[in-house]
């Protein structure tokens, strides 16, 4: 058995292991519950506390542990809408760009085993639109995200245009849910839930991927100059 493989395997098994033993912590009941605790630490440990969540959301990106979408909100909670859009859109266009190249170098006979049929029409969108069509599903979720980051490892895209295009593309979306997020934390009671910051919030979250694929199509049928 190759290096490769056995390094794929570990892989596969990390994840498994970390998915099973830590996504049960990753829920917003426990990130309320230690929401408090957490603010103290950070107000005297700023800078470690923001290098930690930033590794942390790395790995959770890279390894495709369930619960990404709690830990951005309870990053919005901790540090504030603008602190967190820098950790979070960085971390998670570094976390899933590691996961593209262990897609690339070690997971390739697993993903295509596993995700042959969703490889198929990514390829086609690729060979149709290029980086364009990484663009798009970055703004509009038609697929999961750790599904595009290993899907894309098996395609021709170059890591630096992955990278780039990812972390742009990914950018308005998680503007969007941190802000979410920054209401959530504001919520002490049910009064509190029918706010009009709270309930602006969720309706820019929930209309997103709506006015995205509108704005996307508009810009595929826009003729084209010269």
């Amino acid at each position: 058995m190759s290096k490769k493989v056995i390094l794929g395997l570990a892989l596969i098994a990390t994840i498994l292991l970390l998915g099973l033993n830590f996504s049960q912590y990753l829920t917003l009941e426990n990130a309320k519950d230690q929401q408090a605790v957490l603010n103290d630490y950070i107000d005297s440990n700023f800078i470690a506390a923001a290098a930690t969540y930033f590794v942390v959301y790395i790995m959770i990106t890279a390894f495709s542990i369930p619960g990404a979408a709690v830990v951005t909100l309870l990053g919005a909670a901790l540090f504030g809408f603008w602190n967190s859009l820098l950790l979070v859109s960085f971390a998670s266009a570094i976390g899933a760009t590691l996961a593209f190249l262990s897609s690339r170098y070690l997971l390739q006979d697993w993903i295509q085993s596993k995700f042959a049929d969703k490889l198929v029409t990514i390829n086609k969108g690729i060979e149709k639109d290029g980086s364009f069509y990484l663009f798009s599903l970055r703004l509009i979720p038609v697929f999961p995200f750790f599904i595009i980051n290993l899907l894309m490892g098996l395609t021709p895209m170059s890591i630096t245009r992955y990278y780039l295009t990812s972390q742009i593309g990914m950018l308005p979306g998680t503007a969007v849910f941190l802000n979410a997020g920054t209401q959530l934390a504001e919520i002490d009671s049910l009064s509190g839930i029918v706010s009009p910051s709270v309930l602006l919030s969720f309706i820019l979250l929930g209309v997103f991927p709506i006015i995205a694929k509108w704005l996307m199509n508009k810009f595929r049928s826009a003729p084209v100059a010269g």
